[in-house]
C-alpha cells in the first residue's frame, strides 16, 4: 500500500517583479509588475508504507515546497496528491491525526511553558486518549532521555535537547508518516547520531514511513535505502543509493603500506591489464585507483599474494563528492 501518492505535481507562485533603481522603485509604487514563478514542475513519485527515503536537492530546488503541499499547508497548482488515503489540503483535519512533521528551523513547542506543558496542549489537539498517550510519551521519553528536561521551558533548551524535544511533539499521536525537514541543522555529531538511532529504530519498530529532506548527506546515507533528487523543481533522480553510488561513483582507492621498498613499475606489472592506475606516495606507500566497475577483491589478490603489507585502507567517493559532481554536470539517468 502507498504511503505517498504524487502524480504531475506542480506548484507556481505569483511574485513581484522589482525594477532597478529609485526610478524603478518609485515606478513600482504605482505600478507594480509580476511574474510567475515555477516551484514545483510536474513531478511524480510514490513512497510504500515503511520505507525511509532521502528527498535533496540545492537551495531553492523545490524541496521545502512539496513537502509544505504533502503536509497541507500548501495548497498545489495542479496535479494529484494523496497522502494516507487523504488529499491534504482537503481533508485537514482528519488528515494530520497521521502525519508527523518536524521543520527544522521552526518549533511547534510553546517557548515560554515547560516541555511536558507543551505535550499535554498537544495531546489535546490531536484529542488522544488519556492512557495512549501516557504509554506513547513514556516510551518517548525513555527512548530519547528526556526524563530530566520535561519541566524546563523551551527557551532554556540548547538545539540538541530542543530537537529531541519536537521529535516527541511529532510522535505523540502515533502517526504513521513522518516528514522530516532538516531535522539535524545546527546539531553537533553526537546528537545527530543519537537523532539517527532513533529513526532507525522508529521505522523498524512501528514501520514508520519517513521522508527526509536534509542537506546533510551523512542523514541520508545512515538512514534512507531510496533517494528521489530535485533540480529547479524537476525530479532528476529516484532510485537507490546504491545504485546512485553505482552508476556515478568515480572509483575507490586502496592505500597500502609495504613492509619494505616497492617500485612503482612491479605494482603496475602485478595489475597489468586491469585497467588500474597507481600512485606512489614514497618507497614504502602506495596508492591504486580502481574504477568503479573493477571488482576490489581481485585487484587485491594480485598484490596481496605478490607483496610484503603491513596495512591496507580503502577510501570510497562519498556521497557529498557524488551529488555535486551531479549538480555541477547537470545530468543524471533516471
Amino acid at each position: 500500500m502507498l504511503a505517498i501518492d504524487v502524480e504531475l505535481l506542480q506548484k507556481r507562485f505569483v511574485v513581484q517583479k522589482n525594477r532597478e533603481g529609485l526610478a524603478g522603485a518609485f515606478k513600482d509604487l504605482f505600478k507594480r509588475e509580476y511574474r510567475e514563478v515555477k516551484a514545483v514542475k510536474d513531478i511524480t513519485f510514490q513512497i510504500p508504507q515503511g520505507e525511509i527515503c532521502g528527498y535533496i536537492g540545492e537551495n531553492g530546488a523545490g524541496k521545502s515546497t512539496t513537502i509544505k503541499m504533502l503536509t497541507g499547508i500548501l495548497v498545489p497548482t495542479s496535479g494529484r496528491l494523496v497522502v494516507n488515503g487523504y488529499v491534504p489540503f482537503k481533508e485537514r483535519e482528519a488528515f494530520v491525526k497521521g502525519i508527523g512533521v518536524v521543520f527544522g528551523q521552526r518549533s511547534q513547542l510553546w517557548w515560554d511553558i515547560g516541555v511536558v506543558e507543551s505535550f499535554n496542549l498537544l495531546r489535546k489537539v490531536y484529542r488522544v486518549p488519556p492512557q495512549d498517550f501516557k504509554r506513547r510519551l513514556d516510551e518517548l521519553v525513555e527512548r530519547l532521555q528526556l526524563g530530566e528536561l520535561l519541566s524546563r521551558p523551551v527557551r532554556k533548551l540548547s538545539l540538541g535537547q530542543r530537537m529531541r524535544c519536537e521529535l516527541v511533539a511529532s510522535l505523540l499521536h502515533n502517526p504513521s508518516i513522518l516528514f522530516l525537514d532538516e531535522p539535524t541543522i545546527g546539531l553537533d555529531i553526537v546528537v545527530k547520531t543519537e537523532i539517527r538511532e532513533f529513526l532507525k529504530q522508529l521505522n523498524r519498530d512501528h514501520g514508520t514511513t519517513i521522508l527526509l529532506t536534509t542537506h546533510d548527506l551523512q542523514d541520508i546515507e545512515a538512514l534512507c535505502s531510496r533517494v528521489i533528487m530535485l533540480d529547479d523543481g524537476t525530479i532528476i533522480y529516484d532510485g537507490s543509493l546504491e545504485l546512485l553510488k553505482a552508476n556515478w561513483s568515480k572509483g575507490r582507492e586502496i592505500h597500502f603500506h609495504f613492509g619494505a621498498p616497492t617500485a612503482l613499475a612491479a605494482l603496475e606489472q602485478l595489475t597489468s591489464g586491469l585497467g588500474v592506475q597507481w600512485r606512489l606516495d614514497h618507497e614504502l606507500s602506495a596508492v591504486m585507483w580502481l574504477p568503479s566497475e573493477i571488482n576490489v577483491s581481485g585487484a587485491l589478490a594480485r598484490v596481496v599474494g605478490a607483496a610484503d603489507i603491513r596495512d591496507i585502507k580503502i577510501v570510497e567517493t562519498n556521497t557529498d563528492e557524488i551529488v555535486r559532481e551531479i549538480y555541477k554536470t547537470e545530468k543524471v539517468a533516471p
